[in-house]
């Protein structure tokens, strides 16, 4: 009697706990945008009082929506890069690409791309909705001049670039990856052990696919100790790329203390590195 007794609290306790793992599938599986995207939203007269702040203005497309910021152009600008930043925040919160650029006096025009749902850009955010408004961006920025376009992508953003670069492989001269992942399926899987994420995972950002129809130059920039995106996960979309290549990792820099202030000398390195390729 005792060892049926047993049974039935373990049968009972492995059906709770099978509930439990059911029902944490489900909150993942309808929630995962939530549990992905982090958007902070203002309006957008106080976010272009902090633009005049930064010297950046709006950037509007041919119907007058709001796609990002760009620096004040004076017509003298040679090349044009296009930042997409990470998951969380908003892109003026980027404003320190354009200053790290600015600093290399290279003449380089900035622009800041805004996802949809974040700022005060309208729409919602997901991987169709980011990589179609994306597109958009950079169709229109190639349509205003024949300068070299290079993109940036941060954490998020190098899945949005890859993309891009995969399917404007003519158009984009060149990358930094900043934090970058193979994809988005193998972050969740490190942070999700116990879920099938691979399976219930519709935000996928694969890297890994996207950059092999690219074959202009890539930068890599990694942080050593990041706890957010697994630094051999930058790694392995570093090594599996064929085309020219350059990496770098910070030793102890966090997902969010990487050195990206005007003065950290990678700036240099990169931009010396993508220039030599035109």
């Amino acid at each position: 009697m005792v060892d049926s007794g047993n049974k039935r609290r373990v049968a009972g306790q492995a059906l709770v706990w099978g509930l439990v793992l059911v029902g944490v599938i489900g909150i993942f599986a309808t929630l995962q945008r939530q549990l992905i995207y982090f958007p902070t939203v203002v309006e957008e007269a106080v976010l272009d009082a902090e633009a005049a702040r930064l010297d950046l203005s709006a950037w509007r497309n041919e119907q007058g929506q709001l796609v990002g910021w760009r620096t004040v152009a004076d017509g003298s600008a040679p090349r044009r890069i296009l930042v997409f930043h990470g998951n969380a925040g908003l892109a003026l919160q980027r404003e320190y690409y354009v200053r790290g650029l600015q600093a290399l006096r290279q003449g380089w025009e900035v622009f800041l791309f805004e996802y949809p749902g974040y700022g005060s850009r309208a729409g919602e955010p997901s991987e169709q909705g980011i990589k179609s408004a994306a597109a958009d961006a950079l169709e229109l920025l190639l349509g205003e001049d024949d300068s070299p376009v290079y993109l940036i992508g941060e954490s998020l953003g190098s899945g949005v670039a890859s993309h891009l670069a995969a399917n404007f492989p003519s158009e984009v001269r060149g990358l930094l990856l900043v934090t970058p992942f193979s994809s988005l399926t193998d972050v969740a899987a490190h942070h999700y052990r116990l879920l099938p994420v691979r399976t219930l995972l519709r935000e996928r950002y694969d890297s890994m696919a996207a950059l092999p129809g690219y074959r202009g130059p890539v930068a890599f920039l990694l942080a050593g100790d990041d706890e957010v995106v697994p630094v051999a996960l930058g790694q392995r979309l570093h090594d599996a790329y064929a085309g020219p290549k350059w990496l770098r990792i910070i030793p102890g820099a966090g997902h969010n203390t990487l050195p990206l202030h005007p003065g950290a000398d990678w700036w240099r390195q990169v931009f010396d590195f993508l220039l030599q390729q035109e």
